[in-house]
Protein backbone atom coordinates (compact mmCIF):
# COMPACT_ATOMS: atom_id res chain seq x y z
CA UNK A 1 0.00 0.00 0.00
CA UNK A 2 1.65 3.40 -0.59
CA UNK A 3 1.66 5.83 1.78
CA UNK A 4 2.79 9.49 1.52
CA UNK A 5 3.70 11.43 4.26
CA UNK A 6 4.00 15.44 3.89
CA UNK A 7 6.20 17.19 6.49
CA UNK A 8 7.85 21.06 6.54
CA UNK A 9 4.89 23.28 6.04
CA UNK A 10 4.38 26.28 8.58
CA UNK A 11 4.05 29.89 8.73
CA UNK A 12 6.86 32.18 6.74
CA UNK A 13 6.51 35.88 5.97
CA UNK A 14 6.83 37.43 2.49
CA UNK A 15 10.07 36.78 0.56
CA UNK A 16 11.01 33.53 3.09
CA UNK A 17 11.78 30.08 2.07
CA UNK A 18 10.55 26.61 3.07
CA UNK A 19 11.29 22.86 1.92
CA UNK A 20 8.59 20.83 2.06
CA UNK A 21 9.32 16.83 2.33
CA UNK A 22 7.08 13.80 1.31
CA UNK A 23 8.38 10.28 2.46
CA UNK A 24 6.87 7.54 0.21
CA UNK A 25 6.87 4.38 1.17
CA UNK A 26 5.13 0.82 0.32
CA UNK A 27 6.53 -0.04 -3.07
CA UNK A 28 9.09 0.32 -6.04
CA UNK A 29 8.76 4.21 -6.93
CA UNK A 30 11.72 3.57 -10.13
CA UNK A 31 8.16 3.48 -12.80
CA UNK A 32 6.14 6.47 -10.51
CA UNK A 33 5.43 10.32 -11.31
CA UNK A 34 5.61 12.65 -7.95
CA UNK A 35 3.94 15.85 -7.84
CA UNK A 36 3.17 18.58 -5.29
CA UNK A 37 -0.51 19.89 -5.73
CA UNK A 38 -2.30 23.10 -3.40
CA UNK A 39 -5.21 23.87 -2.81
CA UNK A 40 -6.06 27.43 -0.95
CA UNK A 41 -9.06 28.28 0.84
CA UNK A 42 -12.32 28.41 -1.55
CA UNK A 43 -10.48 27.42 -4.28
CA UNK A 44 -9.88 24.30 -6.23
CA UNK A 45 -7.11 21.99 -5.97
CA UNK A 46 -4.04 22.71 -8.56
CA UNK A 47 -0.95 21.36 -9.85
CA UNK A 48 2.63 22.56 -8.58
CA UNK A 49 5.43 20.99 -9.74
CA UNK A 50 6.07 17.61 -11.04
CA UNK A 51 8.81 14.92 -11.09
CA UNK A 52 9.74 11.47 -13.35
CA UNK A 53 11.02 9.33 -10.55
CA UNK A 54 13.17 7.60 -13.34
CA UNK A 55 14.05 10.37 -15.40
CA UNK A 56 13.98 13.29 -12.73
CA UNK A 57 12.46 15.37 -15.77
CA UNK A 58 10.38 18.12 -14.14
CA UNK A 59 7.65 20.37 -15.06
CA UNK A 60 6.29 23.54 -13.01
CA UNK A 61 2.90 25.52 -13.69
CA UNK A 62 3.56 29.23 -14.29
CA UNK A 63 3.26 31.05 -11.46
CA UNK A 64 6.19 28.61 -9.57
CA UNK A 65 8.42 28.48 -12.15
CA UNK A 66 12.29 30.54 -10.65
CA UNK A 67 11.33 30.31 -7.26
CA UNK A 68 9.89 26.60 -6.59
CA UNK A 69 12.42 23.39 -7.19
CA UNK A 70 10.81 19.68 -6.86
CA UNK A 71 13.71 17.46 -6.79
CA UNK A 72 14.08 13.20 -5.74
CA UNK A 73 16.14 11.16 -3.47
CA UNK A 74 16.29 7.40 -4.30
CA UNK A 75 17.90 6.40 -1.58
CA UNK A 76 15.51 8.01 0.89
CA UNK A 77 12.35 7.59 -0.87
CA UNK A 78 11.58 11.33 -0.23
CA UNK A 79 10.34 13.62 -2.62
CA UNK A 80 11.07 17.56 -2.23
CA UNK A 81 9.93 21.23 -2.88
CA UNK A 82 12.29 23.79 -2.39
CA UNK A 83 10.22 27.07 -2.21
CA UNK A 84 12.03 30.20 -2.69
CA UNK A 85 10.54 34.01 -2.58
CA UNK A 86 7.16 32.99 -1.30
CA UNK A 87 4.06 35.19 -2.14
CA UNK A 88 1.03 35.50 0.45
CA UNK A 89 -0.88 34.07 -2.83
CA UNK A 90 1.16 30.78 -2.19
CA UNK A 91 -1.04 30.10 1.14
CA UNK A 92 -2.81 26.56 1.01
CA UNK A 93 -2.10 23.15 1.97
CA UNK A 94 0.39 21.46 0.03
CA UNK A 95 -0.57 17.94 -1.09
CA UNK A 96 2.56 15.48 -2.46
CA UNK A 97 0.77 12.50 -5.09
CA UNK A 98 1.90 9.74 -7.13
CA UNK A 99 0.84 7.66 -9.51
CA UNK A 100 2.09 5.01 -12.26
CA UNK A 101 4.04 6.46 -15.20
CA UNK A 102 7.73 7.19 -16.32
CA UNK A 103 6.45 10.75 -17.50
CA UNK A 104 5.26 13.72 -15.87
CA UNK A 105 1.58 14.62 -15.28
CA UNK A 106 0.56 18.50 -14.96
CA UNK A 107 -2.93 17.74 -13.85
CA UNK A 108 -4.67 16.42 -10.29
CA UNK A 109 -5.62 13.23 -11.75
CA UNK A 110 -2.43 11.47 -9.65
CA UNK A 111 -3.62 8.31 -7.63
CA UNK A 112 -1.94 8.44 -4.08
CA UNK A 113 -2.23 11.31 -1.75
CA UNK A 114 -0.55 12.78 1.42
CA UNK A 115 -2.41 14.10 4.10
CA UNK A 116 -1.30 17.54 3.45
CA UNK A 117 0.63 20.36 5.50
CA UNK A 118 -0.15 23.75 5.67
CA UNK A 119 1.86 26.71 4.10
CA UNK A 120 0.68 29.92 5.39
CA UNK A 121 2.79 33.42 3.79
CA UNK A 122 2.11 36.55 6.09
CA UNK A 123 2.55 39.78 3.68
Amino acid sequence: QVQLVESGGGLVQAGGSLRLSCAASGRTFSNYAMAWLRQAPGKEREFVAAISWSSGRTYYVDSVKGRFTISRDSTKNTVYLQMNSLKPEDTAVYYCAARGGVGVFADTRYDYWGQGTQVTVSS
